[in-house]
């Protein structure tokens, strides 16, 4: 343990940051010069870079996130290849910063979601809620040599949270303001939103999953056209809208119920496609495209409108993830929230792509400073906890 009381001491870290999203479609890395920890936090972002997965993994990796398609063997091989996958990650990114890697004190990793139960579920007599990362941090901290924090979300789940959003907490140390009221609202698989009024403390903060982000159009993208997503939402923007089934989309219960709440592909995966697909014969791909892109902006605003705007009115609306990059979605977002400014985080000295990995860095800072780091009123837990697995 004299490894971590060293950790502890040391003021300025550098850190690893790791995480692939709801999209599975590779690892973001960052490496972090972390300095202080809780609100004296600062940070410097020294590398970054993208690490897409091997020809056909991600398939094979979202088989075995659906329940009735995976099987067991394959998913406990899947967690320890992918913590391979991550450890290169880790070692490509130091590299990049012309960092020797010896000098890196930690790794934080998020892993990779595959399956995320977050309504409680009574079996045997006992009150649970799940979810499954995977990307095994012991394996991580043995392949690189680097302590490694993992598993974030559990410990959140245990205290009777639903294990997410995680992000709100790094949005409240890097983003608040004393004279601006700001929403933050990353835009990945997922989409979830952080207020931040101006002035708050920690318990002023509202946050939560406002539901798909990039993971139906991207679904489309690779059935109808091959493709990955939308590139700066191109196809999107040639067609036109379809408000009735827009609004068809907008009846699923997910967005009537109020937060604490979160989601993931297991209400906004597969189970949207066939109704979509059953168009194609009547519609145009591009109408069909267009009215799929427009639902992540369209329930922000609606969920924004629901339980964030009778309390905060934004100054500005700062945007991350790959949705940043979708001009169909950002002027939709823009003619929503007018006249605040909708922009992305760049605007605030940070990077759209690298927001997630950074912030799993600084959890893991807090991690081995033993700060809690969930936010109770945002995940639902009882209590504030210290997130995540520490492996030597």
């Amino acid at each position: 343990m004299s490894r971590l009381s060293t950790l502890q001491k040391k003021k300025t870290k550098l850190i690893v940051g790791l995480i692939s999203g709801t999209s599975a479609d590779g690892i973001d890395a960052a490496l972090v010069k972390v300095t202080g920890s809780g609100s004296a936090t600062r940070l410097k972002q020294l590398a970054f870079g993208s690490y897409k997965y091997p020809e056909g993994f991600r398939e094979l990796l979202l088989i075995n996130s659906l329940p009735g398609s995976g099987s067991v063997d394959l998913l406990c091989e899947l967690n320890v290849l992918i913590a391979h996958f991550f450890a290169d990650a880790a070692k490509s990114v130091v590299h990049k910063a012309h960092i020797p890697f010896s000098s890196v004190d930690l790794i934080g990793s998020h892993g990779q979601t595959v399956h995320h139960l977050p309504v409680v579920k009574r079996a045997f007599g006992r009150r649970i809620r799940s979810t499954l990362q995977i990307g095994d941090p012991s394996t991580i901290a043995q392949l690189t040599g680097i302590v490694t924090v993992g598993d974030f979300r559990t410990a959140d789940m245990a205290a009777g949270g639903q294990g997410a959003p995680l992000v709100p907490y790094f949005d409240y140390l890097m983003f608040r303001s004393k004279k601006k009221n700001r929403l933050l609202l990353n835009i990945g698989g997922i989409a979830n939103v952080t207020a931040l009024p101006k002035n708050c403390s920690i318990h002023d903060v509202m946050a939560f999953d406002t539901g798909p982000g990039n993971m139906i159009v991207d679904a489309l993208m690779s059935r109808w056209y091959g493709e990955k997503f939308d590139r700066a939402g191109r196809r999107a923007l040639h067609g036109e809208l379809l408000p009735e089934l827009l609004l068809g989309f907008v009846s699923h219960p997910y967005f009537a119920k109020k937060p604490p709440k979160s989601t993931g592909r297991e209400l906004f995966g597969a189970s949207f496609l066939p109704q979509i697909e059953r168009l194609v014969r009547t519609t145009k791909r591009e109408d069909l495209l267009a009215t799929a892109t427009e639902l992540t902006p369209f329930t922000v605003f609606d969920q924004y409108n629901r339980f964030i705007a009778a309390k905060m009115r934004p100054d500005e609306v700062l945007v991350s993830g790959g949705g940043a990059h979708n001009r169909a979605m950002m002027e939709a977002l823009r003619d929503y929230f007018r006249p605040a400014p909708v922009q992305r985080v760049e605007s605030a000295g940070f990077s759209s792509d690298t927001k997630e990995a950074v912030c799993f860095a600084v959890l893991a800072n807090e991690t081995i400073s033993e700060h809690a780091a969930n936010i109770p009123q945002v995940t639902g837990a009882r209590k504030p906890v210290i997130l995540g697995k520490i492996c030597l």
